[in-house]
């Protein structure tokens, strides 16, 4: 397959504009036309726009899969390809990081060509995307059609109920920690993109966390950039005898002119921004990033990891935000999940990702090493 020239087709809808989302995307042979992957999935609560990018964003990782010499990329968003072109520029805060991940997979491919086409000639990437919203409303998995299984033959297998059926090979198994204590959280401020440090109950708690993980038999430690994250994610790796690993993907939430703020500070202050941003996942603070947004980040880096250390166990120190993200992809919730689950700091949660992409949550805000 390699050397082939490829064609990309995508799309995205939302049914609400922001409402229930998805998005499809299929790898053709430019010559035969021969359909060689197709990629769908919904993805909850979300714009147009947003979705849109998502199947950009899929379809080119799997083109890239396939090692191309050169692909053309189709889309009926004039707003992705002008973008995408350089001609428009990136406004919208939610889909700054969408953007900016799709032009990191277009950089890896050696020669590519972005091309608006009108929506009846991207039926088949229309179709996927709202076969993936209607099977996400359901709570069914989308799967593709049997002419569709990719060539190099890696058709997914169904999901299994946990311990009902022997794993066909070893799980990846992420033990997702959430850093210690620092000054914002003693006081339940907004902390995203700031980098503030552990205070020493906060290093206190990261020793307790490496002394657990000490037995966990893990091979990598992969850690937030962020200052809280990487103090934590060091103690960690230390007890291991290993380095740490640095994902930009796993940095928390940036909240904009939220930064440093209490919830009732941020009320006062902002009252309609705060309404519209609990409404959507979609609402970014201002200047700031949305969970949507951040959930596409947090999906890359969840890959990035799976494909390094596929059947191991990695200790992945994070935050709230990206935690509970990659808690509710396992569980296949809902984007408004994140607002009903709790993480105490210094958690552990234990969550066995398989290569079928079933995933199996196994614990979940573990505090048991932080007993006295």
């Amino acid at each position: 397959m390699t050397g082939r020239r490829l064609i990309v087709e995508a799309d995205g809808g939302s049914r609400g504009n922001p409402g229930p989302a998805g998005y499809g995307a299929v790898v053709r042979d430019a010559l035969t036309g021969e359909v060689l992957a197709e990629r769908a999935a919904g993805i909850g609560v979300a714009s147009n726009n947003v979705a849109e990018y998502g199947g950009l964003i899929a379809g080119l990782r799997a083109a890239l899969e396939l090692d191309p010499a050169e692909v053309e990329v189709r889309m009926d968003s004039k707003l992705v390809v002008e973008q995408m072109s350089g001609r428009w520029q990136v406004k919208h805060p939610g889909l700054k990081p969408l953007a900016r991940e799709a032009s990191g997979l277009l950089s890896q491919l050696p020669q590519v060509r972005l091309s608006w086409i009108p929506r009846e000639k991207n039926k088949h990437a229309d179709r996927l995307a709202n076969e993936a919203m209607d099977a996400a409303a359901t709570g069914a998995a989308w799967k593709p059609d049997a002419a569709a299984v990719f060539l190099e033959k890696a058709a997914a297998a169904p999901n299994r109920l946990s311990g009902w059926q022997d794993p066909p090979a070893k799980p990846t198994t992420t033990l997702l920690l959430r850093h210690g204590q620092t000054a914002l959280s003693i006081e339940r401020r907004f902390s995203g993109v700031g980098d503030p440090p552990l205070t020493d109950v906060g290093r206190t708690q990261a020793a307790a966390a490496a002394v657990r993980l000490a037995g966990s038999g893990a091979v990598a430690v992969v850690s937030s950039p962020l200052r809280r994250a990487r103090e934590t994610a060091l103690l960690v790796a230390e007890g291991l005898g290993i380095e740490v690993a640095v994902d930009e993907g796993l940095r928390e939430t940036d909240f904009g002119d939220w930064e440093g703020f209490t919830f009732g500070e941020v009320r006062e202050k902002w009252p309609r921004e705060m309404d519209e941003w609990f409404a959507s996942t979609d609402v970014a603070p201002p200047f700031g990033e949305s969970f949507d947004a951040t959930a596409a980040r947090v999906r890359a880096a969840r890959d990035r990891v799976l494909s390094s250390y596929g059947g191991k166990t990695v200790v992945v120190v994070s935050h709230v935000t990206p935690i509970k993200t990659l808690l509710r992809m396992a569980l296949d919730a809902p984007p408004s999940s994140l607002y009903r689950m709790h993480l105490d700091l210094a958690c552990l949660n234990d969550v066995r990702w398989h290569a079928d992409g079933a995933a199996v949550v196994r614990s979940m805000n573990d505090v048991g090493h932080l007993s006295t």
